[in-house]
């Protein structure tokens, strides 16, 4: 938790954000500043020194947050274990990036460690000092927080995770965030004839869900809501189109990355009261290859009436996706964002750094997402999206085929998805940065929780109210 004060203790560990005279703001204590200025001289932008017990830490100033959110990451990594509590002064802009990159790196996943309680971190507080505003701290815990959420659901097994808890833990998250969520089950599923959701859960033995989510406070800005699509593959084998086992499969429990970024955000919309109205669908399931499990050649009729020929199981995300699609359309929204870990062809293309964006939506839309993008280093890089690409998904027995060939595999997967919606629609491909296989900074191990920093930023800078 990041929380302002006015002084520090002294026996505190410290962080110095540091300017080109080696000068820091709220400069209390003359003799610290003075022996901070001489070490620095002539280092690395980042160091520390060592007082006993004490860190303390001399960062640089910089216009790059992101640097600045590193540079809180190698702090939490230089910091005993042990370490109760911790101060940041400095600049507002620099010291809340900081604390922002510090807080992320505090994450852990010890769940299942029987020896949780001797690794996990014992901090309590990241102290800061500057001239904040009334409610910075606040909303910046906030999306710390969902984050955070959002890492736990992607690093839990399926053994725990199935699509029915994945939406009790969003049930239980919107008792806590005060909005509404409503889950269906396997017959309410039936009965709407959600044909995509259904033909991928036909191999296992445990029951789809699809869960709606609403987030509507009384001054909202917009006068047609938002929709957050999030793809729920509690675990994906591919299906009778089964994945190899090392470096596929054996990640699979990350496939509804996309579910717990949608969730995530309209998470913290809700906990920093932004005046919008957003409305989330979750469609859940595991793909796997028992019982009845559909297969390549079937045909499958699906929400809104399309017919599609299933030609590979493992593209299976894309049916469960073109049900929630379709079935936005009943909210006449102004936009709807989907975010799904869709396609191996998107890591392939521009790997873990950037998610692929596309879509119809008008060009300033998907130009603000890639400014909050840029801000937050969530980056996304827009790809294009011509009509010309649907032709690869023509079939000759159905309306559409799941799969559209082995070239640009991450746009035929977006031009099938934009079939099923009727109002302006953007397309994350989140598939390179929602999982990382190896450690990366404030990023982490396992799941980032990627997307949520990017889409809260996107809703509040555009629908805050103020013009």
């Amino acid at each position: 938790m990041i929380k302002e004060i006015k002084n520090y203790a002294p026996t505190e560990s410290l962080v110095f954000l540091l300017d080109k005279k080696n000068t820091v703001a709220e400069s209390e204590n003359p003799l610290v500043f003075q022996q901070a200025a001489e070490f620095v001289k002539g280092k690395e932008d980042f160091d520390f020194l060592k007082f006993g017990n004490q860190h303390i830490f001399f960062i640089r100033e910089n216009e790059n947050k992101e640097k600045l959110r590193i540079a809180g990451h190698d702090v939490r990594a230089k910091l005993p274990r042990t370490e109760k509590n911790i101060t940041i002064i400095g600049k507002k802009e620099g010291v809340l990036s900081v604390a922002e990159g510090f807080a992320l790196s505090n994450y852990q996943f010890l769940k299942y460690f029987k020896d949780a309680d001797k690794k996990k971190y014992a901090l309590e507080n990241i102290f800061v000092i500057g001239k904040f505003g009334k409610e910075e701290i606040t909303n910046l815990n906030n999306i710390i927080k969902s984050v955070l959420w959002a890492r736990d659901m992607v690093n839990e097994p399926v053994s725990f995770l199935t699509a029915t808890q994945l939406a009790n833990e969003i049930a239980t998250l919107g008792e806590i965030g005060g909005f509404s969520v409503e889950i269906f089950e396997k017959n309410k599923i039936e009965a709407l004839k959600m044909g995509g959701l259904l033909a991928v859960n036909k191999g296992s033995i445990d029951p789809p869900t699809f869960t709606v989510i609403e987030y509507k406070p009384k001054n909202v800005t917009n006068k047609k809501p938002i929709v957050l699509v999030g793809k729920g593959v509690v675990y994906d084998t591919g299906g009778l189109s089964l994945k190899p086992t090392a470096s596929s499969m054996d990640l699979m429990k990350s496939d509804m990355a996309g579910a717990a970024c949608m969730a995530g955000t309209i998470y913290a919309a809700a906990l920093n009261q932004l005046p919008v109205h957003i409305i989330g669908l979750i469609p859940a399931t595991d793909n796997r290859p028992g019982l009845n499990a559909y297969a390549p050649g079937d045909v499958i009729h699906m929400y809104d009436g399309t017919t599609i020929e299933v030609l590979n199981t493992d593209a299976e995300g894309r049916m469960i996706l073109a049900d929630a699609l379709a079935y936005s359309n009943k909210f006449n929204p102004e936009l709807v964002i989907d975010a799904a870990t869709l396609t191996g062809a998107a890591v392939v293309a521009i790997g873990t750094k950037a998610s692929c964006m596309m879509g119809n939506a008008k060009q300033k839309v998907l130009d603000k997402l890639t400014e909050s993008g840029n801000e937050v280093h969530e980056r996304v890089v827009q790809l294009p999206f011509w009509d010309e690409y649907k032709d690869q998904l023509k079939s000759s027995i159905a309306d559409m085929k799941n799969i559209g060939g082995r070239t640009a595999g991450m746009i035929t997967a977006g031009k099938f998805l934009e079939h099923f919606v009727k109002a302006p629609y953007v397309h994350l491909d989140i598939a390179g940065p929602s999982f990382l296989e190896a450690k990366e900074n404030y990023k982490g191990l396992g799941g980032t929780g990627v997307g949520i920093r990017l889409l809260t930023h996107f809703l509040e800078n555009n629908y805050n109210g103020k013009g």
